[in-house]
């Protein structure tokens, strides 16, 4: 099995630098629904029951309460938040969260590509916010 990798420019918004494997959705996420496990707890979204503890998360923006952002921030605390965080727009809800939890944040406006190759392989995504570039490796799934 091979590797690929590719790169694209983004827009720092948080900076840093986070990696892991990237768990990516095109619903818009609800940060209140993270509980301190780092665990999406949301009937009605695609990653319920998933964690994002240690991954690079990816999501357009999110919905709902600007106290979603303690949520992200306690599961920093218990070390069960994601290295990194990319966005297709950065909202001050999730800029709020990554600010007070030390979370790189981006805005890719490749996100329909990031979508796209995040979809067909297992994906380790470094984000690096202060240089505003995010890189993926690719595996091909068999």
């Amino acid at each position: 099995m091979s590797a690929m990798m590719y790169s694209m420019r983004c827009k720092g918004i948080v900076k840093g630098y986070g990696e892991g494997y990237a768990i990516a959705t095109a619903q818009p996420i609800n940060l209140l629904s993270i509980d301190s496990n780092g665990i999406v707890n949301d009937s009605a979204h695609i990653l319920n029951g998933k964690s994002i503890a240690g991954r690079v998360l990816i999501f357009p923006n999110a919905i709902g309460s600007s106290v979603g952002a303690y949520r992200l921030y306690a599961a920093k605390v218990n070390s069960k938040a994601p290295n990194a965080v990319v966005c297709s727009k950065a909202d001050i809800i999730t800029a709020s969260a990554c600010a007070i939890s030390n979370i790189p944040l981006v805005e890719c406006h490749e996100f329909d590509m990031l979508m796209e190759l995040c979809s067909k392989r297992d994906v380790i995504a470094t984000v690096d916010a202060t240089n505003a570039l995010i890189t993926l490796r690719m595996e091909e799934m068999r």
